[in-house]
């Protein structure tokens, strides 16, 4: 077996895998028809690096053809930064970086020109190995005006983006393979840093999705674990202050936030890996990291100014059933955690000193942005003792038997809590819990 039939083989295991979690198909059936209502180039732009381009060809590959079976040709832009610094430094040509961007002298052009046409069909050829279907665009889509020739040398900003080769490629079914590179009105060929040209082809194309494949399979928090939702609403100026937060990733969340500014709310961009794209996509959990441009998560004391009439629309919509006629005035209100679009909403009480969550309610869409994991992250921060149930068959229990930190079944009801410190308390509490009455109709 060759190491691309390999490669092909592993990512193919992954999307059976897949596949057979998802209750009857229902979460891919609903991606597969969002997208499909959208003209093929708007589906997504993918970016890789150079790193992933160099480390994990046959895996990227694989994973870009897999889309095309399905019908999905995403836009794909690629750097080739390694392979540019060793090619150059054979040339014996020196392209030092200011500002993130590198000097790039007349003489190395043609080197750069080379070397990314070089990449750009090593992996379209992979693509075509992998059963799929790609279109190398080497040049032509990126016009550019030198930034700072005097200080940078042949580097250029996008200044326009045409759409022609890219939107017939993915028309007649094929990826398009674009590279970063560029030329002035002028004609002269310039060297274009692959951020910049994602930004402008985003801007121009106005994607429903923006994809990032990283080695890393997403942004890592302080404990290099993968952090898998982020509302930039909300999140970014906490992270931005965070001293753990550097380098790259500091970079990659200012480029993710511009980039964001110019795309609708309902656009995201991922951080993932070429081996889990399948489940980024497809799934409401996903893989990886997705950034939001997000809105804001408002936290309501006591419900003061609560909304009841959006908030009982949101409770009949995310559980089939619409609250009983009492239920506003039984309910003694601790604190309400609600976004600002009234898509997902935790509204607690207090009982025996504890915070009782009495409901989580979040729309399907909600979830796939990630927008009900900001809520429950506000909610787990404000409720240092939390007690929740859940009917046995809620399709969230998966979710809840890995926030909390014990359950039991009473009943019908699966009793759930975190942050207890007394265990002498938790027979009392499940028995309490599951006493409650109804709470929704039917």
């Amino acid at each position: 077996m060759t190491e691309v039939t390999k490669a092909h083989a592993g990512v193919r295991s992954t999307i059976v895998q897949l596949l057979s979690h998802m209750r009857d198909g229902k979460e891919i059936r609903e991606y597969l028809t969002r997208f499909s209502r959208l003209d093929q180039e708007r589906f997504a732009v993918v970016k890789v690096g150079g790193a992933v381009m160099q480390n994990d060809l046959e895996g990227l590959a694989a994973a870009l053809a897999f889309l095309q079976s399905v019908g999905l040709a995403p836009v794909v832009v690629h750097g080739a930064g390694p392979q540019l610094d060793s090619a150059l430094q054979d040339a014996g040509i020196e392209t030092p970086r200011i500002d993130g961007l590198r000097v790039t002298p007349p003489e190395a052009i043609a080197v750069i020109r080379e070397t990314l046409t070089q990449t750009n069909l090593d992996l379209v050829h992979a693509i075509r190995e992998c059963g799929g279907r790609a279109a190398s665009i080497t040049q032509g889509v990126f016009e550019a005006e030198l930034i700072d020739e005097a200080k940078f040398g042949r580097v250029g900003e996008p200044s326009r983006v045409r759409l022609e080769q890219v939107a017939a490629a993915a028309r007649a079914g094929q990826a398009p393979i674009l590279t970063c590179l560029g030329d002035t009105p002028d004609g002269r060929l310039v060297n274009v840093n692959a951020d910049a040209a994602v930004r402008a082809l985003v801007h121009a194309l106005q994607p429903f999705k923006v994809i990032f494949l990283t080695g890393t399979g997403g942004l890592l928090n302080a404990q290099g674990e993968v952090i898998s939702a982020i509302n930039l609403a909300t999140d970014f100026d906490d992270l931005m202050r965070a001293d753990w937060v550097q380098g790259g990733m500091r970079l990659k969340m200012e480029e993710i936030s511009r980039l964001l500014n110019d795309l609708p709310l309902s656009s995201s961009a991922s951080i993932t890996s070429p081996s889990q794209l399948a489940k980024e996509l497809f799934t409401h959990a996903g893989s990886g990291t997705l950034v939001r441009k997000g809105e804001r998560v408002m936290e309501l004391d006591g419900g003061e100014g609560l909304d009841k009439a959006r908030a009982g629309e949101l409770i009949a919509k995310a559980f089939g059933r619409q609250p009983v006629a009492t239920y506003w005035d039984d309910l003694e209100m601790d604190r309400v955690i609600v976004s600002q679009s009234y898509r997902a909403a935790a509204i607690t009480m207090r009982l025996e000193g504890a915070v009782y969550l009495d409901k989580f309610a979040v729309l399907e869409d909600a979830r796939g942005e990630g927008l009900g994991k900001a809520v429950w992250r506000r909610l787990v921060d404000y409720a240092d003792r939390l007690y929740w149930r859940s009917r046995r068959d809620n399709p969230v229990n998966d979710f809840y038997f890995a926030e909390c930190d014990g359950a039991i079944k009473q009943g019908k009801w699966t009793v759930f809590w975190r942050g207890e410190t007394d265990l002498t308390r938790i027979p009392d509490m499940v028995a309490k819990i599951a006493a409650l009455p109804p709470t929704l109709e039917g």
